[in-house]
């Protein structure tokens, strides 16, 4: 008895794999710090 490989689902099955990666990897993500100056916004918010 041959065993067959179903390959749409195989494809299907993939395709969720790699988009909950990518959305984990989305959610764990870090935004990048910038020296910001905090006197500047403050004085800028005055006016």
């Amino acid at each position: 008895m041959a065993v067959t490989t179903l390959k749409r689902k195989l494809k299907r099955k993939r395709q969720g794999q790699t988009a909950r990666v990518i959305k984990i990897k989305q959610l764990c993500a870090k935004p990048v710090i910038k020296n910001v100056d905090v006197e500047a916004l403050k004085a800028s918010f005055a006016k």
